[in-house]
């Protein structure tokens, strides 16, 4: 308390919460990460300088997907990795050409918890959890691609699962299997298929089974179109767009028949075997017998649903095709809609322009259409403590001054020409937003623009002040963008990559590192 009053003290602040305030940016040498922050500040002001530029260090072409991780670039199936953080990217493991009975359906990467004394050396390094097509779940080294870890899931309940993502992000991991569909035979013959879909669940770092369940229509309805579990929450949807929330947590406790361990024998509705092994896989062991508690649901069009904010909101889309591109923000105490909570743009468009919560837990909401991004906020109403309003952060403009849309144009002999037609607003030969993301650890919002004039494509990558949304820097990407393909964009720290997938599954990866110093070098 003596050494807290001292810094008080010494820094000149006489308030708590200020203390705390300018403990979270860094302004006492001493405290954890201040080093680290300071360094991604000179790296933010370094890359925002106007001499600093990105140059294209590395392409390459590929005919199967490529997926980037942290700093890695996967291709041929994950068999070949190759880092992103050298100065120009180099080979850190290929591995021999596998199998289609061993091809890899889903990954994510996994990271080292901090401040945990974990069992295995191997576990304080990153590795790389991967789904193969034969149910077989792997922890692969991403240093070297050697397997740590493997689990075999399926036993005599399900044949086919594809789909891994987080419950509580590199804590709780849920595996969920396709869609369970009778062939036509058995359909035509009568037969009724009630389980739908099977989730199987692990915590991670340790790997460690929590139990495997079943999503079954006579619990949860005939209409069940897919499942998804997130951050402790179990969300149903629909096929008329009715979008169902459960407490996860509540489900797995209430209706755990018995726990196992993977490696543990066991005997289970009259088979034996080891858990996580072949051929048993593992026991579908949370059995819901009765309907859980209902903890909220909303109809949207195409079960288009997002949680945030503070306090909590929810944003769907009415659940009527005339109401597409319309976003009500709702409070998720009482469902009352938001003053000024019915966002709509009034886009002519091809492609819909889209919505969702700012990724950097500010509670603000970042609306994306084809010439114009919105930053939007969450407050109280004046006078109304208990009624919140959105309001406009920032917004960020697409540059079309030179873009001119005269449905009347007079020729030089004075006749009047009517155009038939008006252009859409995302009309290629004008500047359109593709993508927007936020880097994190710079905070940073970029944005990808993109403007096609014949069958030559060309994008920028910009960073906005995330704050203000003022523009700090543009990148001009060297290659074509042609907008009928499809494009990734990552931004990380000093890095910028381009993956693009053209026609006939032949996919592009083009690597920007940010240089300085350019004066001897025009690139």
């Amino acid at each position: 308390a003596g050494g807290g009053r001292a810094a008080l003290r010494a820094c000149g602040v006489h308030n708590v919460c200020r203390l705390l305030s300018r403990r979270a940016h860094g302004f006492y040498a001493r405290d954890a990460g201040v080093a680290h922050r300071k360094n991604l500040g000179l790296l933010r002001r370094i890359m925002c300088q106007e001499s600093t530029k990105f140059k294209n260090v590395w392409t390459t072409h590929s005919a199967s997907p490529i997926a980037y991780e942290r700093g890695r670039i996967y291709m041929d199936n994950y068999q070949c990795c190759i880092t992103s953080i050298a100065q120009q990217p180099r080979l850190i493991y290929q591995k021999s050409k596998c199998a289609k009975s061993e091809k890899i359906e889903d990954a994510l990467l996994l990271e080292c918890p901090l401040g945990e004394m974990l069992p295995s050396p191997s576990d304080y390094k990153a590795s790389l959890i991967v789904l193969t097509v034969q149910n077989w779940l792997l922890r692969l080294s991403a240093d070297s691609g050697e397997v740590l870890e493997k689990v075999y899931l399926a036993g005599s309940c399900c044949k086919f699962f594809r789909y891994l993502s987080w419950d509580t992000p590199q804590e709780v991991m849920i595996v969920k299997s396709a869609q369970n569909k009778l062939p036509a035979a058995a359909r035509q013959a009568g037969i009724q298929q009630t389980v739908l879909f099977y989730l199987a669940v692990f915590q991670v770092l340790p790997l460690s089974f929590i139990g495997m369940l079943e999503i079954n229509k006579k619990i949860f309805g005939n209409s069940v179109t897919d499942v998804a579990v997130s951050n402790g929450i179990l969300i149903v949807m629909y096929s008329m767009g009715l979008v169902r929330l459960y407490n996860f947590k509540a489900i797995l406790e209430q209706f755990m028949e018995q726990p196992f361990d993977l490696g543990q024998e066991f005997n289970w509705n009259g088979q034996v075997g080891v858990v996580g092994k072949y051929p048993f896989g593992l026991p579908c062991n949370i059995k819901i017998t009765d309907t859980p508690p209902l903890l909220f649901e909303a109809s949207s069009l195409e079960n288009a649903f997002q949680i945030g904010g503070y306090p909590w909101h929810y944003i769907i889309t009415p659940n009527k095709k005339k109401h597409k591109g319309v976003f009500h923000i709702c409070s998720l105490k009482d469902n009352a809609l938001a003053k000024n909570g019915i966002q709509d743009m009034k886009c002519c468009s091809l492609e819909p322009d889209w919505i969702y919560f700012h990724p950097d837990m500010s509670g603000r909401i970042i609306h994306v259409g084809p010439n114009l991004i919105k930053v939007l906020k969450l407050k109280e109403v004046k006078n109304h403590a208990d009624q919140m309003e959105i309001a406009e952060d920032f917004t960020i403009v697409a540059n079309r001054e030179n873009c001119v849309n005269n449905n009347v144009t007079v020729t030089a002999s004075g006749r009047v020409v009517k155009k038939r037609f008006t252009l859409l607003d995302d009309d290629p030969e004008q500047e359109t937003f593709k993508i927007v993301d936020y880097e994190d650890e710079l905070d940073l919002l970029s944005t990808v623009a993109v403007t096609q004039i014949g069958a030559d494509g060309r994008a920028h990558l910009d960073f906005h002040c995330n704050e203000h949304g003022i523009l700090l820097k543009s990148i001009p990407l060297k290659e074509s963008w042609d907008v009928t393909y499809s494009h990734e964009v990552y931004f990380d720290k000093d890095l910028v990559l381009h993956i693009e997938q053209k026609p006939n599954r032949r996919f592009s990866c083009y690597v920007y590192q940010m240089v300085c110093d350019t004066a001897r070098d025009d690139d």
